[in-house]
């Protein structure tokens, strides 16, 4: 089977279009270029914004032209990741596609299904000559995954619908009322170098095979950090065998529970053997841990040439006694559902550039007070520590509306299409709707899509019955959308 072949046929093509062009987080320029051409051809009605963001309009077909106008929405970028043995470059290369029974995935990366079957949901809806609707906006944003920069940029003359229809959710069969809001931290620890004590030898410790994954649906899973697990391992080999830190790497997208980390280190030649069984003790005790949890992970050690210079020693030691104790994973559960996450924090990201070591993390919280204190924990851990920290692009979640109008009407057509109930839920994941709301705050929403596994890792995957289900109620509501006030 190919991708030729399945069904719908033109959300399919449009999706293999996008895949061939490269569209990673903060390179939005091909795939710009791509949706101002689509609406060129088919000579519809575009408007750009300050940011980049795209609208393409398209009227209403005859006889629903009373219709609420919908907002279709998406946003244009992907998550880049690919396990350590691809080459492949996501600013040049094309997604290699693959049918793997019923989901299609990528080879090595990422697939982009978050958001791209969104994006080529819309672009089919735009093409069709066949399908009841009324005035439509495809509202398409950028950099979504690297701070909703698309969202928080909007104006609010930008959008004129009067529904929007969000098709970043993961799961088909459930509509999304609300989510989470959020806010980056950024802690920087800034230095000077100090040379190599004389008699070192220098070696990289690097940890990889973990299964990382989305930081906002998948954090409750106890998934293994990579960053919080090689600071656990650096504490000791500092403590016990005078370890010197040189440059350490570990994650590169705040929203990805980061999956490798690698650090190069200086030591007394001596302790070269301990070392080596430091680490092994370190890949059986992760192993161990995670048995249930993660995949194989694998921790190695190789020595390397001697580094130009270190990271001070005190500079060293705030460090890690910061990262280990940084809270990370869930800090809270809803109360009144107990499954569901309330508050969390992803140490996402730890980078030294040879003068400074950055430490980025993402909350997220469906309730600001929670989302305020796990911030002022993760200040107070880092000033300790003698770092500057800021937060910014802080967003308050999207509350739900049980009254919502488009949400009854969808759970109508659901029900009518698959002789079913949808689940209505709250996510823990950060929508665009919680940014876009209050700036539109008399525009309706809801957010649905296929289903899709695994998303900001290589394993990405989207279900293929489930897109087309997604196809079936995305065209069955627009036949059904009220009319207007």
């Amino acid at each position: 089977m190919s991708i030729e072949t399945l069904q719908p046929a033109s959300l399919w093509k449009n999706f293999y279009k996008l895949t061939q062009i490269p569209h990673p987080s903060g390179h939005m320029a091909q795939i710009s270029d791509f949706l101002k051409s689509f609406a060129s051809e088919h000579q519809l009605e575009i408007k750009v914004d300050k940011v980049g963001n795209i609208l393409i309009k398209k009227p209403a077909v005859k006889g629903f032209e009373n219709r609420q106008t919908i907002v279709l929405q998406a946003h244009m970028d992907m998550v880049p990741q690919k396990n350590g043995d691809v080459e492949h470059d996501f600013l040049k290369d094309a997604l290699q596609l693959v049918v793997d029974g019923d989901w299609v995935r990528a080879s090595g990366t990422t697939l982009g299904a978050d958001n791209g079957i969104g994006v080529a949901a819309a672009l089919a809806i735009l093409e069709s000559k066949d399908l009841q609707h009324g005035p439509i906006e495809a509202f398409f944003t950028v950099d979504e995954e690297t701070g909703m920069v698309g969202a928080n940029g909007l104006t609010d003359d930008f959008l004129s619908g009067d529904i929007l229809l969000n098709m970043d959710s993961e799961d088909e069969g459930e509509l999304y009322v609300g989510c989470a809001g959020g806010v980056d931290a950024n802690a920087i620890f800034r230095y000077n170098e100090v040379s190599v004590p004389e008699g070192d030898v220098a070696v990289e410790v690097s940890l990889s095979g973990l299964r990382g994954g989305h930081s906002g649906l998948e954090i409750n899973e106890g998934r293994a950090n990579a960053n919080k697990l090689m600071f656990r391992f650096l504490k000791e080999a500092i403590m016990q065998y005078e370890a010197r830190l040189a440059s350490v790497e570990g994650g590169n997208m705040r929203n990805a529970i980061p999956r490798e980390a690698c650090a190069v280190l200086t030591i007394p030649a001596d302790t070269y053997g301990d070392l080596e069984i430091l680490v092994q003790e370190y890949e059986d005790l992760f192993n161990e841990e995670y048995r249930a949890i993660e995949n194989e992970i694998v921790f190695s050690i190789r020595e390397v040439d001697l580094p130009s210079g270190l990271i001070p020693e005190e500079i060293q030691d705030d460090l890690v006694n910061a990262v280990t104790a940084c809270p990370n994973g869930v800090f809270r559960f809803i109360p009144e559902i107990p499954d569901t996450v309330e508050t969390s924090n992803n140490l996402s990201i730890v980078k030294s550039t040879g003068d400074a070591i950055e430490v980025a993390c993402l909350l997220r919280s469906s309730v600001d007070s929670k989302k305020d204190e796990l911030a002022s924990m993760i200040e107070s851990v880092f000033a300790l520590a003698g770092a500057k920290i800021e937060f910014t692009g802080s967003y308050s979640g999207w509350n739900p509306n049980v009254n919502s109008q488009i949400l009854k009407t969808m759970q109508e057509v659901y029900q009518k299409e698959f002789g079913k109930n949808p689940e209505v839920k709250v996510v823990h994941a950060g929508l665009e709707c919680g940014i876009i709301g209050p700036k539109v705050p008399e525009m309706d929403m809801i957010s649905f899509g296929p289903t899709i596994r695994h998303p900001h890792t290589p394993n990405e995957k989207v279900n293929i019955e489930s897109v087309e289900k997604f196809w079936k109620f995305l065209v069955a509501t627009l036949a059904n959308v009220p009319i207007k006030k």
